[in-house]
């Protein structure tokens, strides 16, 4: 099992390989069936006055400042990329494990443990992963957590497409480590709003100017997601959500699944927006904005009597339990959408990519 990402088959919505063989794709979900990951750096800015006493402060958490230099974010992605390729090679969690936080963490330990457990002598795929041609959005803001994105190009998956990484700082004392991974068709990343120094503008997580708020996303696709549509061919969307492979088309495949003969399947989605799951937006020049946002899905599946559940080497490397009629597969998916304005002609948020992976298996 490889953890990298690369072509998607055209025939299933989570079967990319790719970096990790994560399961990825452009616009449909990534879905990290593989293995991939990434690392970080640090990187120090700060505002500084001087008190009475003439001691030197630093008062990060109230400027608004740049979250990085460009330099500090360049050798936070080297550093990510050099732990990344070393836990790729040998299935060694920890060899990145400070690297990664949030949903990607969740995502790709479970791509290691499971290939770990399926090849202990490491990853007989292995085949370094190459970020190139990277490009810096760096946002000002006050407080924490600090973050920005790196917009790359990579020697794996599928060509024309760009690599977003959102590396995310916690404290001052914190190294930098990526929450967020997706990648996106080259013409689908948009243009951030900057200002005269170049600077990015991030939206709030309750950005009342936005056709949803950023923490209101995850909460909305859940809802969404649980409601059955009209018809099976997934061309309906809905009021919130732009149709398209990770809305309407997915939400359809799930009905159509859900009462096959022989296996019944019963699916329950979750927002994640606290802590390190917590969305990040930054503002766009149409007024909108691209947010970065996480979601847990559970699917159950119950086998009637006289046929069997379908445990493949990936699943049985994460299961719990002993599967006798049933089985609950948990994953995390992380996505980023277009949010666009509420002024905007067209309310509905689009999906550009969504990368979700297995991260544990319950059978009883």
């Amino acid at each position: 099992m490889s953890r990298d990402r690369g072509v998607l088959s055209p025939r299933r919505l989570s079967e990319y390989t790719g970096l990790r063989r994560l399961g990825m794709y452009d616009d449909r979900p990534r879905r990290l069936g593989g293995h991939g990951r990434f690392a970080l750096a640090t990187a120090s800015v700060a505002v500084l006055s001087v008190t009475a006493s003439g001691c030197v402060v630093v008062h990060g958490e109230r400027e608004i400042m740049p979250t990085a230099t460009r330099a500090d974010a360049a050798r936070a992605l080297k550093s990510f990329t050099a732990a990344y390729n070393k836990a790729d090679k040998t299935y060694d969690q920890a060899a990145d494990a400070d690297q990664v936080t949030g949903a990607l963490a969740d995502i790709d330990g479970a791509k290691l443990r499971a290939g770990r457990k399926n090849n202990p002598d490491g990853n007989p795929a292995y085949s370094p992963l190459k970020l190139t041609d990277a490009k810096f959005t760096i946002p000002e803001k006050a407080g924490w957590p600090r973050w920005f994105v790196a917009d790359t190009a990579a020697n794996k998956g599928l060509k024309d497409t760009r690599w977003l990484l959102v590396f995310t700082r916690s404290d001052a004392n914190a190294v930098w480590s990526v929450s967020y991974l997706t990648i996106l068709n080259a013409d689908d990343v948009p243009e951030f709003e900057k200002d005269k120094d170049g600077f990015a503008q991030t939206v709030t997580a309750d950005d009342a100017a936005l056709a949803i708020a950023p923490d209101k996303l995850g909460e909305e696709y859940a809802t969404y997601l649980k409601a059955k549509g009209s018809g099976s061919s997934g061309s309906s969307g809905g009021a919130n959500f732009a149709p398209g492979t990770h809305t309407s088309v997915w939400r359809a495949d799930r009905v159509k699944k859900s009462n096959q003969p022989g296996l019944a399947r019963q699916y329950i989605d979750e927002p994640l927006s606290k802590g390190d799951y917590a969305p990040l937006g930054l503002r766009t020049t149409d007024g909108g904005a691209l947010v970065f946002f996480a979601t847990r899905h559970y699917e159950k599946q119950t086998a009637a009597p006289g046929y069997d559940l379908d445990v493949d080497a990936n699943i049985q490397a994460l299961l719990t339990g002993e599967v006798k009629s049933s089985l609950t597969l948990q994953r995390v998916s992380n996505q980023v959408v277009m949010d666009p304005a509420k002024s905007a002609s067209d309310q509905q948020v689009k999906f550009l990519s969504r990368v979700d992976g297995l991260t544990s298996v319950k059978g009883e």
